[in-house]
């Protein structure tokens, strides 16, 4: 029957035990389309002029599968209001529907590799059609049960640590390997990729893990203090201690004491430091007295300690005792998709931060990120994307809204299409040998269908060796 806002055939059965199909079209006529998905599949069609129309119907009923005219991809408006509409309604799987012989400019094929199942060339062959609707149907009935990745969550590999790249995944599979060890642990990586959070992880999945966690920036605290903040110091030891106060590493007893940035620790308070290590006592400034301590030491650097041994400004007995064991924290540009699983993961923990109008973050805005090299790593993603979310005035977050908009120099500017068919290569070529070639897996961890997944990889000639 009509209605205000578009055609909907409801016929005898329920809708709610029927199939739902959106239609978001001005001008094709889908009454053969209608009668037969009625009358043979047990469909409820809905068909509507423009997206705003077709808003509160997919709020409503939640379709699984819709149908896009290759009209409404025309204008750029339009093209940005249906990237709204699938990131605000992510369950349902897209069919274009395109005039035969349609020309599609590069923006348009990248809209319809990205977010649609299948394309189908008008006219319409219902028959045909029908079958591949009833695929992307099974396809959104898997998504939809389907559990919510826990990355999604920040609960990745159980240590915290959000993604599923290959860099990542093997990290964390060290990490698995540490949890019964009590012994120093040394973490590399460049500002920024999470050190400190590795360090926590540790000291969570430790027998310590009851036992307080006591972190310090060796390089943020004065050279005239850090020996008094780590150690402690007694009554009257100096102008101003007035009174006795336990230090960082006594406070520690029981737990973990994180020393980071231990590569700006001055050389004259190292070797307080390898006492320790090698003999488990303190001594307060002011006190000859040693005190037992029983703390574990995780040290982190962003430095090259060799080099810093080389040049003299790192003691070498020190730098062994404290590198029993090594992790180096991957940097973000070798993580893949993490970028955007990261991206998603910020979007929804600082969300209440947001200016009301942004609803998501923009296939464009996705991209650039994969192109930037990120040198301030995932602090630096934390913070554009809080920068983004308040700024934004679009629904999507945009490049410009990351500030990584004209980010490449002028002598490395390749075409749009050049760069996003780059970029989605190698976004498919990394999911498919991170995951080992399973096809399912690496469609999830891309946000396609498999279907779109083959596609790409007879496109571009990615095959398993």
């Amino acid at each position: 029957m009509k209605t205000s806002s578009g055609l909907s055939l409801r016929g005898d059965l329920s809708p709610d035990t029927r199939r739902r199909l959106l239609i978001i079209s001005k001008n094709t006529p889908y009454s053969g389309l209608i009668d037969q998905s009625h009358t043979h599949r047990n469909w409820c069609v809905d068909v509507f002029p423009n997206f705003d129309d077709a808003q509160d119907n997919a709020l409503m009923h939640g379709p699984r599968v819709g149908l896009v005219d290759f009209e409404l991809l025309q204008d750029t408006a339009l093209m940005r209001r249906w990237e709204e509409f699938c990131v605000a309604h992510p369950g349902i799987e897209w069919i274009a529907l395109l005039p035969q012989g349609a020309e599609c400019n590069g923006e348009i094929r990248q809209l319809i590799r990205q977010r649609c199942y299948d394309f189908h060339t008008l006219p319409l062959d219902v028959s045909r059609l029908l079958v591949t609707v009833g695929h992307a149907y099974g396809m959104a009935e898997l998504e939809s049960h389907h559990p919510i990745s826990p990355t999604a969550k920040g609960e990745s590999n159980g240590h915290g640590i959000i993604g599923e790249s290959a860099a990542i995944r093997g990290f964390c599979k060290k990490l698995g390997k540490i949890d019964l060890v009590d012994t120093p642990l040394l973490i590399s990586g460049e500002s920024g990729t999470g050190k400190e959070l590795v360090a926590r992880a540790v000291h969570e999945r430790s027998r310590r893990s009851g036992g307080p966690f006591i972190a310090v920036n060796c390089g943020s605290i004065p050279p005239t203090l850090i020996q008094s903040e780590l150690f402690g110091y007694e009554k009257g030891a100096f102008t101003g201690a007035s009174h006795r106060k336990m230090g960082r590493m006594e406070a520690a007893a029981g737990g973990t004491i994180f020393l980071d940035e231990v590569g700006d620790l001055p050389l004259e308070l190292q070797i307080n430091l390898l006492r320790f290590l090698q003999e488990n006592t303190i001594e307060r400034v002011g006190s000859h007295k040693s005190i037992s301590v029983d703390a574990r030491v995780i040290a982190a650097t962003h430095v090259d300690l060799e080099e810093a041994i080389a040049e003299k400004r790192f003691r070498e007995d020190l730098y062994y005792r404290l590198n029993v064991i090594h992790l180096e924290v991957p940097p973000l540009r070798k993580r893949g998709t993490d970028i955007g699983l990261l991206a998603k993961y910020f979007f929804e923990v600082f969300s209440e931060e947001k200016s009301p109008t942004v609803r998501g973050i923009s296939q464009s805005a996705l991209d650039a990120m994969y192109r930037y090299t990120w040198p301030g790593n995932v602090r630096e993603l934390m913070n554009r994307m809080r920068h983004a979310l308040v700024m934004s005035d679009s629904r999507l977050i945009t490049p410009a809204d990351l500030r990584l908009d004209g980010m490449e120099s002028s002598a490395n500017v390749m075409p749009l299409d050049k760069v996003r068919s780059v970029a989605e290569k190698n976004a498919v070529s990394q999911a498919l040998k991170e995951t080992g070639y399973k096809i399912s897996v690496a469609a999830r961890q891309l946000g396609i269908s498999r279907a779109t997944l083959y596609r790409l990889m007879t496109k571009y000639q990615l095959h398993s060796e």
